[in-house]
């Protein structure tokens, strides 16, 4: 049996609030989706896109397949995310708000056996609400602490 593949972006929680998310497809190359059920991805440092009614995740790194031949990917490519029309278009006419953008959050495969991508609408963080996050963080994580001595 399979292993399950969840990569996370970590740092989109803590750098971003989170509005509303969506699921969505990638056009994926045959050695891409090699690589991806290996584990051997990274969304990081990736954003999401909207160019001619159409989104794109952009700076997504995936390694090169290690048995491919010349016929391998590139690392790092704009990629095609499949979505539906409405989404494209909420997702266009949000993004036109300052302040707002499209953040990956997770890369998982489903039990088809398909590459999703989960993609957030997000508003970037001031610095004291990052520092509020922490705290809340090390508030939850003590409270944690006492109820498990008792």
């Amino acid at each position: 049996m399979q292993k399950e593949i969840r990569i996370r972006n970590k740092k989109a929680k803590f750098n971003y609030e989170l509005l509303e998310s969506f699921d969505a497809g990638i056009k994926l190359q045959g050695t891409e989706i090699k690589s991806i059920r290996m584990g051997k991805a990274s969304i990081a440092e990736s954003f999401c896109e909207v160019k001619d009614g159409e989104v794109y995740i952009v700076n997504m790194h995936i390694d090169e397949y290690a048995w491919g031949t010349h016929y391998n990917h590139k690392i790092k490519r704009d990629r095609k995310l499949l979505l539906t029309k409405n989404e494209i278009k909420k997702l266009e006419k949000q993004t036109q708000d300052l302040g707002t953008t499209i953040v990956p959050t997770l890369l998982y495969i489903n039990k088809k056996g398909l590459a999703k991508l989960r993609i957030s609408l997000a508003k970037g963080k001031k610095l004291y609400d990052k520092r509020n996050s922490l705290k809340e963080k090390d508030l939850k994580r003590d409270i944690d602490r006492i109820q498990k001595n008792f």
